[in-house]
């Protein structure tokens, strides 16, 4: 019978780290969607105030997004581990 509940607690907390590495996974992706939609706008608005700044707007955009990306897909890998291991 001690072995049977070992058994089934071992189970429980592997079925509970499974619900938070998708738990975990879902909130980085939320976060990095809005951070990422957020600086999309910013830079809509900053081109439009100074057109002539685009060039530099732009490609500050693309490297931040990039790093939240890195950062998000860090996230996922980190999740996944947990998950798998």
């Amino acid at each position: 019978m001690i072995e049977l509940t070992v058994i089934l607690e071992a189970a429980w907390d592997l079925t509970v780290s499974k619900i938070g590495a998708a738990f975990a996974a879902s909130i980085c992706l939320l976060g990095a969607s809005f951070s990422i939609s957020k600086i999309g706008v910013t830079a809509l608005e900053a081109i439009a105030r100074q057109p002539e700044a685009a060039g530099d707007v732009r490609s500050n955009l693309i490297v931040a997004a990039a790093l939240i990306e890195g950062v998000a897909f860090f996230a996922i890998v980190v999740c996944l581990l947990v998950l798998f291991m």
